[in-house]
C-alpha cells in the first residue's frame, strides 16, 4: 500500500494527497465492497469521472478542519481556478454555498477587522475589543444561524461548505478502523516522519464485518462527544443500551464509555446511579469502584462479600492489591478478623541531599549524582524493559493474526491490550522467550534493532534506546531477569508496562547492575510502583528506592 502511493506521489508530486486518497478508495473497494452503501458506492464512482482539478479541491477540503471556507482561501498552486473547479462539487451536492452559519462558525472565518467592518455598525462593537470580547458581545443576543450573505450583505466572498462530512467520516473510519487516524497518514508515512511495520494483509484483512457494525462503532462515538460535552446521562444511557455491540471491539468500546460515566455520576456524588452503571459494565476496574461506591453508601455487608469474591479471582494484581486494602477496612466495620496480609517488599534505602536543579527533574539529579564512571546511570524508567521486550518478541507481536491488524499505518495489533492477545499468539511468544536460554535471544534483539530501527511500536521507545545503552543491557540484565520481566508484561499488558524504577545502574565489567526508584520531597510510592517492587523483591532483583531533601529546604 505505502510503494503505490510513494509511487504515485513521485508520478504527481503536485497531487500526492488525491493519489493517496484514490488508493484508500481503491482499499475500500477491495475490501468493504458488501458494506458500503449506495451513497458510498455512488461517491466513489462518481469521484473517478470528475476532472482532477476538481477532485484536487475537494480531497483539498476534505483534510482541512472544518466544514466551511472562504472561496479566496482556497488557492493551491496545482489547482488553476478554485471556482471553476469548485462547479462539478457543487452540480455532485457535494458542496454547496449557501449554508447556514452560526456565529462561532462564521467568526473561525473572518479576521477581527472584517467583524468590525461587516458587524460593528449595527452592534456596539469597538476596535479597543479583542476576538474573543466580539464574540461574546455578540452572542448575548443570541443570532440564529444565517447564510454568509445574510451576515454581510456587502461581502462579495463566497464560502464552500461540504455536505459529504458524514459520508467522509464514514469512509475513514472503515480504512482506519477508528476516528483517531485521518488521511495525513499518507503524507507522514511518505515524509518518513512516521514508519510502519509492513504486515501482510489478505483480502480479508478489515476492522468491521458489517455495515451495522460500522454504524454501531458512530452512534458509540456519537454518544461519547454528547457525554464529554455535558449532556444529560439518562438518555445517552438509554441509547447506548439500544446499540447491537456483539462484538469484542465494539463491547470494549461500550463498556469503557459506561466506565467513564459512572466515574462521572460517582464524582457527583449519583452514588446509586453510578452502582448501576458499574454493575452493568464489563470494564477493567468497574468491579473494584462498586466495591468503594458500596462503601460510601453503607453498605458495608455487601462491598465485603464482593470484595471477597473478587479476592478469590482477581481480574489482575491492581484489583487485588486494592481488594485486600478493602478487605481490611470493611473487616474493621464488621468486627470481623482482619484479612492476612502479605508482607510487603523493603527494598534497600538511599538517602540523598542534593543541590536543587534549577532545570532538571529530581531524577536527573539523581542519575547525575550516582553516575560513575564504571557504573553509569541511565534514566530509563519504563522505556528499557518494554524495549528489549518489543525487540526480541516482534516477530509474534507484529504476526498477521486475522482481525489483528488491517490497515498499513497501525503501531501495533488492535487486540494489543485484550485478554486473548497472548493466547492469539502464544506458539509464538513461547518460541520468543526460549530464546532466552542460550546467548541467541541477543543476536535477534540486535538484529531487530538494526532492521526495525525507527519503526512504529507500542513497545520500543527508540529515542530513549541508543546502541550503547543496547549492549550495555545485554550484557548486563540476566536472562532469568529478561524472562521474568517479559512474562509479567504478558499478563497483563497496560497494567505492567509502567510502574518500573526510574533509574538503572550497570557495572559492564562486572556485568551486574541495580535499579533506583526516585523519589523526590513529599513523593510517595504509587501502587504500581510497589507491584512492581515487590515483584523484583520476589526474583531477588537488585532494586533501591532513593529518597531525595534538597540542600537547601
Amino acid at each position: 500500500m505505502q510503494s503505490a502511493t510513494g509511487t504515485a506521489m513521485q508520478s504527481h508530486p503536485r497531487f500526492y494527497y488525491l493519489s493517496n486518497f484514490k488508493q484508500a478508495l481503491s482499499w475500500l473497494q477491495q475490501r468493504y465492497a458488501d458494506l458500503l452503501d449506495e451513497s458510498e458506492s455512488r461517491f466513489i464512482q462518481q469521484f473517478s469521472l470528475i476532472d482532477t482539478q476538481s477532485q484536487a479541491l475537494l480531497v483539498r477540503m476534505i483534510m482541512r478542519k472544518g466544514r466551511h471556507f472562504r472561496l479566496d482561501k482556497l488557492n493551491y498552486e496545482e489547482i488553476s481556478c478554485s471556482r471553476s473547479a469548485a462547479q462539478p462539487l457543487l452540480d455532485a451536492g457535494w458542496i454547496e454555498h449557501d449554508a447556514a452559519l452560526s456565529l462561532d462558525e462564521l467568526f473561525k472565518l473572518l479576521r477581527k477587522d472584517e467583524i468590525l467592518v461587516h458587524l460593528g455598525e449595527k452592534t456596539a462593537l469597538t476596535c479597543s475589543m479583542s476576538k474573543t470580547q466580539l464574540f461574546e458581545r455578540l452572542a448575548d443576543e443570541q443570532p440564529e444561524p444565517r447564510a454568509f450573505a445574510s451576515w454581510c450583505p456587502n461581502s462579495a466572498e463566497q464560502i464552500l461548505s461540504l455536505t459529504i462530512d458524514p459520508l467522509c467520516q464514514r469512509l475513514r473510519l472503515m480504512f482506519f478502523g477508528n476516528l483517531r487516524q485521518d488521511w495525513s497518514e499518507f503524507v507522514l508515512a511518505e515524509l518518513g516522519i512516521f514508519r510502519y511495520e509492513q504486515v501482510e494483509l489478505g483480502a480479508d484483512s478489515r476492522a468491521f464485518r458489517c455495515s451495522a457494525d460500522v454504524d454501531c462503532y458512530l452512534d458509540l462515538h456519537e454518544c461519547r462527544e454528547q457525554f464529554e460535552s455535558g449532556q444529560a446521562i439518562e438518555p445517552i444511557l438509554q441509547r447506548i443500551g439500544s446499540l447491537p455491540c456483539d462484538t469484542a471491539f465494539l463491547a470494549a468500546r461500550r463498556n469503557k464509555l459506561l466506565f467513564a460515566m459512572g466515574q462521572q455520576l460517582e464524582r457527583e456524588a449519583q452514588l446509586e446511579s453510578a452502582l448501576a452503571f458499574y454493575a452493568d459494565c464489563r470494564y477493567v476496574g468497574a468491579r473494584l469502584r462498586q466495591i468503594r461506591v458500596l462503601e460510601r453508601l453503607g453498605r458495608h455487608q455487601q462491598a465485603y462479600e464482593l470484595a471477597s469474591q473478587a479476592l478469590q479471582a482477581p481480574e489482575n494484581d491492581a484489583e487485588a492489591q486494592a481488594v485486600v486494602r478493602a478487605l481490611t477496612r470493611l473487616a474493621r466495620q464488621l468486627g470481623l478478623p482482619l484479612p492476612a496480609k502479605a508482607k510487603p517488599a523493603n527494598p534497600a534505602r538511599i538517602d540523598l541531599v542534593l543541590p536543587r536543579p534549577e532545570a532538571q527533574s529530581v531524577e536527573f539529579a539523581v542519575a547525575q549524582h550516582l553516575d560513575q564512571p564504571d557504573g553509569p546511570v541511565h534514566y530509563v524508567e519504563n522505556s528499557l524493559i518494554c524495549s528489549l521486550f518489543g525487540l526480541l518478541c516482534w516477530q509474534a507481536i507484529f504476526a498477521p493474526v486475522p482481525g489483528a491488524f488491517f490497515h498499513p499505518f497501525q503501531s501495533g495489533p488492535v487486540d494489543l491490550l485484550s485478554s486473548e492477545f497472548y493466547s492469539q499468539r502464544q506458539s509464538l511468544f513461547v518460541r520468543s522467550l526460549e530464546l532466552l536460554e542460550s546467548e541467541a535471544y541477543k543476536d535477534v534483539i540486535r538484529q531487530n534493532y538494526a532492521e526495525k530501527f525507527g519503526i512504529q511500536s507500542p513497545f520500543v521507545f527508540w529515542a530513549a534506546l541508543d546502541q550503547h545503552l543496547l549492549e550495555q543491557a545485554l550484557e548486563c540484565l540476566p536472562a532469568a531477569h529478561l524472562r521474568a520481566w517479559f512474562e509479567r508484561l504478558l499478563v497483563d499488558i497496560k497494567a505492567n508496562r509502567a510502574g518500573m524504577p526510574d533509574l538503572i545502574q550497570f557495572w559492564p565489567e562486572h556485568r551486574r547492575y541495580r535499579m533506583i526508584e526516585v523519589k523526590g520531597p513529599g513523593d510517595r510510592l504509587q501502587d504500581n510502583q510497589r507491584r512492581w517492587l515487590a515483584f523484583c523483591a520476589e526474583h531477588n532483583m537488585p532494586v533501591d528506592v532513593c529518597y531525595v531533601q534538597w540542600a537547601d529546604a
